[in-house]
């Protein structure tokens, strides 16, 4: 970008620049995240604050456009590729600092199914809002999810397919943490294109996402659920 443009983004005060992180990120503006979020970092503000004041709460924004058909899927992916750049810079200042963290997810796409943007955008749209994520990438037998999510600790599995015939492995992976007796150790979540509500229920998941909004929004919800219970436990 020209110089000009980091001088005027170096002259916004903090209220400004936040709202114009917000309008960046909508935009996918990559080098202007970067360049936003050292100058917060700069002016003494902490990543956590950072990454929540602006980074997530933009993404919201981005979100709930997604949700609503304001916004489509390559604009999404342009916005969650600008959120990365600053998550890049934040990620080890976060580690450093102990900020805490909405939750950690396991994510993949189903056995015999290579099918991936939805996924991806799951993913992207996850770590957005604070969630630490661990990507599969495509094709999963059962032990890569179950490995995955013991090996991370992580509080969430979630599971992608576009293929009717791949949907039915969902159930497999469910049914495999019922006999291991780990199924309620980890919420598990669904999504992709031929799946509905009803068929979430029907193979035991905690909740099908019709797409990355609601499953951002569904994950949060069951990661408060779940420090209420350990709360009052």
């Amino acid at each position: 970008m020209a110089d000009d443009d980091e001088i005027i983004l170096s002259e916004l005060d903090d209220e400004e620049l936040v709202l114009q992180m917000h309008d960046d990120l909508y935009d996918g503006l990559k080098d202007e995240i970067e360049e936003a979020v050292n100058i917060l970092l700069e002016r003494g503000w902490t990543p956590y604050d950072i990454l929540t004041k602006a980074l997530v709460a933009g993404m919201t924004i981005v979100g709930n456009d997604f949700r609503d058909g304001i916004l489509f899927v390559p604009e999404v992916l342009l916005a969650a590729n600008a959120m990365k750049g600053g998550m890049f810079i934040l990620k080890p200042l976060l580690v450093e600092t102990g900020a805490p963290k909405m939750g950690k997810m396991v994510i993949g796409t189903v056995k015999g199914d290579i099918h991936d943007i939805g996924k991806n955008l799951v993913a992207m749209m996850m770590e957005g809002a604070g969630f630490e994520v661990v990507d599969l990438g495509i094709n999963n037998p059962v032990e890569n999810y179950l490995d995955a999510a013991r090996r991370e600790g992580a509080d969430i599995i979630g599971m992608s397919a576009l293929l009717t015939t791949t949907m039915p492995y969902m159930k497999v992976v469910i049914d495999t943490m019922k006999d291991q007796g780990i199924r309620d150790d980890y919420i598990v979540l669904v999504g992709g294109a031929p799946l509905n509500e009803e068929f979430g229920r029907a193979i035991g998941a905690d909740a099908y996402c019709r797409d990355a909004a609601v499953a951002v929004e569904t994950a949060k919800s069951f990661i408060a659920r779940k420090h209420n219970q350990v709360a009052a436990g």
